[in-house]
């Protein structure tokens, strides 16, 4: 007889939890402790503004936080949220996708994977909006970098969304598929044809889900997904399954 450990429909993931609160603690504080002045100053402060790396823009000067706001704020932007609705968005599509990649890399490697996707899209956003003054805040470029990632495993045979899966933890180790094999896999073709219309529908305003009326920084989604594809080999903790001539030349 084995072992088993089975993962239920529900187990989510410690650390998404503890991000989804802070996600939403961040929120909170900022509309329900902090008095408009002090809300704006922390918009500037922890907010991707573009024009914090302009020297002739008119608020580069004048941002808060100085040399050290041009570095966290890379990261901190994901932390805050336009609204609620845009709060409940951004965790209805993490709750799935950040629970999966959490399951495979564990919790360190799950933030880091977090804060170098969202890094990934705010450097996108600066290339294709520099100077820009209106600040850019929203977890969707980490997002957008976890739903690549998963994309990488779970349609593998035997993973969390085949049709051979056990509903085990084993599901979430299977071998990733390797990147020059993407593009060969007809599911995982249409999930990235899906994601990218989407994202088409945000940057032409049909889907205006950014809370407030705000813009959709769909470009931002597109350098934390490419993040998340190109780079989930330096976190992915699971090794790759030797190949069948490999495993029969150590067995001969």
């Amino acid at each position: 007889m084995r072992s088993v450990t089975r993962e239920p429909v529900f187990n989510i993931p410690t650390v998404v939890l503890v991000l989804l609160a802070v996600l939403a603690l961040v929120h909170a504080v900022r509309t329900m402790v902090l008095t408009d002045d002090q809300n704006v100053e922390f918009m500037l402060t922890f907010a991707f503004i573009p024009a914090r790396y302009d020297s002739s823009a008119v608020l580069g000067g004048a941002l808060p936080g100085g040399g050290g706001a041009k570095l966290w704020t890379f990261v901190t932007y994901a932390l805050i949220h336009a609204d609620w609705t845009h709060y409940i968005v951004n965790a209805i599509w993490l709750l799935p996708f950040g629970s999966a990649v959490a399951r495979r890399f564990g919790s360190y490697r799950f933030l880091a994977f977090f804060a170098v996707t969202a890094a990934a899209g705010a450097a996108t956003h600066l290339a294709t909006h520099p100077g820009a003054q209106a600040p850019m805040i929203g977890a969707s470029a980490a997002i957008s970098g976890a739903m690549a990632a998963a994309m990488r495993f779970a349609f593998q045979r035997g993973g969390p969304l085949s049709f051979r899966h056990r509903g085990e933890a084993v599901d979430y180790r299977v071998p990733a598929v390797p990147l020059r094999g993407v593009l060969r896999d007809p599911r995982i073709v249409i999930f990235l044809a899906a994601w990218l219309g989407i994202n088409l529908l945000f940057g032409l305003g049909t889907l205006p889900l950014a809370g407030d009326n705000q813009e959709v920084a769909w470009q931002a989604h597109i350098g934390g997904f490419a993040a998340g594809l190109l780079l989930f080999s330096w976190f992915d903790p699971v090794r790759e399954a030797p190949r069948f001539d490999e495993f029969h030349t150590r067995h001969r």
